[in-house]
């Protein structure tokens, strides 16, 4: 049985107990209909002082109604597909890539911070995505022949095939694209946003949860379209995507923790409110001696639940419901 409370609520928190009354579910599902079900709500103490004691008031029940709550795990396996998709930073404030003192620098070892956040990232991301396609673009380069500066080039340098066979076919393309671009600027985040809340608006259209969307954008921190990456976000808030930022290099980063939206919600320049949170910000200098397991961990912590938080929003179940066991 359930036990439900009522009280006489007082805003300090002293709120005063009226009275209780138990009742089980096939009793409260009779509810409904035109007919509520009553309830007599007894305080204990007044029934055991007063003989003459009736109740304290009467609660009527007018619906019932049993809702689902889905899991990430219930979205995934009901065949939900994540798609991943990676953004690099390849703008002039990150240093020549040949000089030992650049974030791009890739050191004798064969690493650097671009490469240990998308080894991270994509490692864990990939077992969610079954074709292990994953399309990666720079952005702030200048880029052959033309050498005009792209916020949204391919990274295999096909822009119409971007996609890498798994997190090592990102690694490979990164590796190679280094030597053959120019870093240039400025920092602008809005266009490669835009081009993965496009493919998830397409995808939204079918109206099921068949495809969630994750962007990660690795960054060195120096945002120039501020204002129309704020406008972006708020878009793609209402839309299957989530956008995880890593931020690498020692710069001042408050403006992705304003883009996160934790200490109160995003929103665009014109006032509009994100529908909900959908960007996760790390700096990837805290997780420089820590296992890579915990970046990956603090970076995809909030993934399940905007995934789940945005197909509730739309009543979405998942495709393929799981069958609920029999004990």
């Amino acid at each position: 049985p359930f036990q439900v409370q009522c009280a006489d609520h007082d805003s300090d928190g002293s709120h005063d107990l009226i009275g209780v009354f138990e009742a089980n579910l096939a009793q409260l599902q009779t509810a409904g209909g035109g007919s509520p079900v009553e309830f007599e709500c007894i305080h204990p103490e007044k029934k055991q002082k007063k003989k003459s004691y009736k109740n304290s008031g009467i609660i009527r029940i007018k619906s019932c109604k049993i809702e689902t709550e889905y899991s990430f795990l219930d979205y995934v396996m009901g065949g939900c597909q994540i798609n991943f998709t990676v953004g690099v930073d390849f703008t002039g404030s990150n240093g020549d890539p040949r000089s030992p003192d650049s974030l791009h620098y890739i050191s004798p070892d064969g690493v650097n911070e671009y490469l240990v956040a998308i080894w991270s990232v994509g490692s864990v991301v990939q077992d969610y995505d079954t074709d292990k396609l994953f399309p990666a673009f720079g952005f702030g380069a200048q880029v052959p022949p033309s050498w005009q500066v792209s916020h949204e080039f391919a990274l295999n340098f096909n822009p119409s095939n971007p996609y890498c066979q798994g997190v090592q076919g990102i690694v490979d393309a990164y590796r190679q694209i280094l030597p053959q671009i120019r870093l240039y600027g400025p920092t602008n985040f809005s266009p490669i946003i835009n081009h993965v809340a496009r493919f998830a608006a397409h995808s939204a259209q079918q109206g099921t949860a068949t495809q969630y969307f994750i962007l990660l954008i690795i960054t060195d921190g120096e945002i120039t379209d501020l204002d129309q990456t704020r406008q972006a976000i708020v878009n793609a808030s209402k839309l299957p995507m989530s956008i995880i930022i890593v931020g690498v290099g020692e710069a001042d980063f408050k403006a992705m923790e304003f883009l996160d939206g934790d200490n109160g919600v995003l929103k665009s320049l014109t006032g509009e409110p994100a529908a909900r949170d959908i960007v996760q910000f790390v700096p990837f200098r805290q997780f420089r001696n820590a296992p890579r397991e915990a970046l990956s961990q603090m970076v995809l912590a909030e993934v399940p639940k905007q995934l789940v938080s945005y197909y509730k929003w739309q009543g979405w179940p998942p495709v393929k419901p799981r069958e609920t066991e029999k004990v």
